[in-house]
């Protein structure tokens, strides 16, 4: 009745010695009321004596300090979780009648099946419970796919999870590959395929791949895959467009190998947020039109970047820096170089300074730099956080540094007019840095190898902040003193050379054919030039590209001038499409972070603008673009993933079933949960010396015993 397997007692001490105890106990107690004065009845005299035992052998059980352990046998029933997909792609017509396959494996669960061994859920954007009693969820009408929410839903902490059957066509539109995070949940995913796997004719614009980084009215190449099956040696149309305004097209003879790989340049004419599409002509019995279309967005920067290199005097480091730059076709590169107090090279042309995007400080300031451009140099940086790269040399003065000081990667305290050779000795953690990567075999080694440069005496301290990418090396030996230093702080950046003439290191790598040194002074630039803009207000949206019908879910983060979250901001999103206009508040949900979501019904692009207030005052705003609808993702893929499907069983050590052997599935998940039943031996342990009733227990016997000899007139 209770599944006591074991009930047990121990004592901290010898049960011999408990049990002599409790035989003295009891003689005691026979011993003292033998006779009594006055005499009482025998009884009496017997109840006394069994109270006195009582009492005294408690008092021994309290000082043995017994345990009670009782062992109870838990019998865990493992319970197997069924998940249906209920997504759009499900009412893909491929002639196996989908839809109706679907509502029928699910019928079968639900008959065939008990709600104690068996949890049935549907599964597409989220993860919902099926009702047994209705098929009426089972609408279709989920926009995407998550498989890796099913593996969510197995919680770990969960020890009786027999198995995961999961029934879908295998095709994965949102999140991640599940397959790694199922291996790790060491349950058996069993798979049942919905749809048809033989692979159909077809056109589809498999990818496209354009740069990172694309800059205003510079050219820049796309390149589309275009994948055909059953078409070969057909013409079609591939064309380029840019917020549906046709850019380019270009007739294409599908190839017989069934890829063809077609280029577009691509010209943006203005900065900011562009969306572009790769579309290829409609043939007749294509098995789908969706996947002749594909979206993507790219971020245009303004122009070129615009270097300015400062000299405190003219040197071969400058000329080298700037006859690198210039092989750059997006950068603007201009000088300023000093050649006595107010007068440069180039003529008193400080304007340069307001109009650059980085600056280059080639041994700068020195004592004859003038105030007004190490002012307006300072002011650039402080204010409209210019990015800048800075090398040291005793020639540089150290109080005009001050000016500076608060922007570099480092303190220097002391500078003298004494130069030792020194090489780069790379730090062990910085093998992947971007500005260390070169043509070399070991880009790293090539670095450690480079000739000496010269770095002045002096007394330099990293800032906390600071990353040191390179720490000196004198005659073969490792020195603590820093050589390469990046600094990195919300929307600051700045990178430190200390030490000049490293202008040798292109020299004497010229005749080993490698690019360590150019590649250093651009890869410096494109990590200055990307910096992560801090905006007190930041919005966005989920994804770029949604289904019709889906949410538009939207995520925010404001923040105050000293960088402090703001919780209780009041942030308002207006959504714009043509002369349509929707607006939504965001919601704090702690930390400074805002969410919410609006459901748009027609599809097209769409535009917002966010708006950030604190008691009537702006904190700040932003904006973007999105898409609704032009691209259903859930039907641009009509064939079953089979090999996905059986992947994932096979990897899990599960199965993989078709829709005609749902009774042979049934039973081997019965199997499984029977294979899977664990007995657990619950061991408790109750200290019942340490038990408060049973000193009470102790206490009463004895209030009892010396009421009843009160009443008796025993002494």
């Amino acid at each position: 009745m209770f599944d006591f397997e074991k009930i047990s007692l121990n004592l901290s001490y010898s049960s011999i010695l408990f049990v002599l105890g409790i035989i003295i106990a009891l003689l005691y107690a026979y011993y003292v009321y033998r006779y009594t004065l006055p005499p009482v009845t025998a009884s009496k005299r017997l109840l006394l004596a069994s109270l006195r035992g009582a009492a005294l052998i408690l008092i021994l059980f309290i000082f043995f300090e017994p345990i009670l352990s009782i062992t109870k046998n838990a019998v865990s029933e493992p319970v197997n979780l069924v998940f249906i997909d209920k997504s759009k792609s499900i009412t893909i017509d491929d002639g196996t009648d989908r839809v109706n396959t679907v509502k029928h494996i699910t019928d079968e669960f639900i008959r065939k099946t008990s709600e104690s061994n068996y949890e049935l859920f549907t599964f597409g954007n989220n993860i919902s419970i099926l009702d047994r009693s209705s098929l009426v969820q089972l609408d279709f009408s989920e926009t995407s796919t998550n498989f890796l929410n099913i593996f969510s839903e197995a919680d770990p902490s969960r020890q009786d999870i027999a198995s995961i059957t999961i029934v879908s066509d295998g095709i994965v539109t949102d999140g991640s590959n599940p397959l790694y995070t199922a291996k790790q949940k060491a349950i058996p995913v069993f798979t049942v395929g919905i749809g048809d796997s033989s692979r159909r004719n077809d056109i589809e614009v498999r990818s496209v791949l354009y740069n990172d980084l694309i800059y205003a009215e510079t050219p820049t190449t796309i390149l589309g895959t275009i994948t055909n099956r059953g078409f070969s040696d057909q013409n079609v149309i591939v064309t380029l467009s840019e917020n549906d305004i046709l850019l380019d097209q270009k007739n294409v003879i599908l190839d017989e190998s069934g890829t063809n790989n077609i280029t577009f340049d691509y010209n943006p004419k203005s900065s900011g947020e562009k969306k572009l599409s790769l579309s290829v002509s409609e043939l007749k019995d294509e098995s789908s039109y969706a996947n002749n279309k594909k979206i993507f967005f790219v971020n245009v920067l303004s122009n070129k970047i615009k270097v300015l290199i400062i000299g405190g005097s003219p040197s071969a480091d400058l000329t080298f820096i700037k006859n690198t730059l210039s092989s750059d076709d997006n950068i603007t590169v201009t000088t300023l170089t000093q050649i006595r107090t107010n007068q440069f090279i180039e003529g008193n042309q400080l304007n340069k300074i307001d109009s650059a995007d980085i600056f280059f400080l080639i041994g700068f300031p020195t004592k004859e730099t003038p105030s007004e451009a190490l002012n307006q140099i300072s002011k650039r940086i402080s204010e409209n956080n210019i990015p800048f790269f800075f090398r040291l040399s005793s020639d540089i003065d150290i109080t005009k540094l001050g000016a500076l000081q608060q922007h570099l990667p480092f303190t220097v305290s002391q500078i003298e007019n004494i130069y030792q050779q020194v090489q780069p000795e790379i730090q062990i953690n910085e093998n992947n840095n971007p500005l260390l990567q070169n043509n070399a075999g070991n880009p790293v080694a090539a670095w450690n190898n480079l000739p000496p440069v010269l770095q002045p005496r002096l007394v330099v301290n990293p800032k906390p902040e600071s990353k040191i990418i390179a720490r000196i090396k004198s005659e073969n030996i490792p020195r603590p003193t820093p050589l390469l230093l990046t600094r990195s702080l919300v929307n600051k950046r700045s990178i430190a050379l200390i030490a000049k003439d490293f202008w040798k290191w292109k020299l004497q790598t010229a005749n080993r054919k490698s690019d360590l040194f150019d590649s250093f002074i651009l890869s410096s630039v494109r990590w200055l030039n990307v910096t992560d803009e801090f905006k007190k207000v930041k919005i966005n949206t989920q994804k770029k590209v949604f289904a019709s019908g889906e949410d538009v879910e939207f995520s925010a983060r404001v923040y105050d001038d000293a960088m402090n979250p703001v919780v209780n901001a009041n942030l308002k999103v207006a959504v714009s499409k043509g002369q349509d206009k929707f607006d939504i508040n965001l919601s704090s949900v702690g930390s400074g972070l805002y969410e919410g979501k609006i459901q748009l019904k027609n599809p097209g692009d769409y535009s917002f603008f966010g708006e950030a207030k604190l008691n009537g005052n702006i904190l700040g705003t932003d904006r973007g673009i999105f898409n609704i609808g032009e691209i259903d993702i859930e039907m641009i893929n009509p064939r079953m993933d089979y090999e996905f499907l059986k992947l994932l069983a096979d990897e899990t050590g599960g199965e993989y079933f078709s829709i005609e052997e749902i009774d042979l599935l049934i039973d081997e998940l019965n199997k499984v949960s029977a294979q899977s039943v664990k007995e657990k031996f619950v061991t408790s342990e109750i200290s019942l010396w340490s038990n408060e009733w049973l000193l009470i227990l102790t206490i009463l016997l004895f209030a009892i015993e010396w009421l009843i000899r009160k009443r008796a007139g025993m002494l």
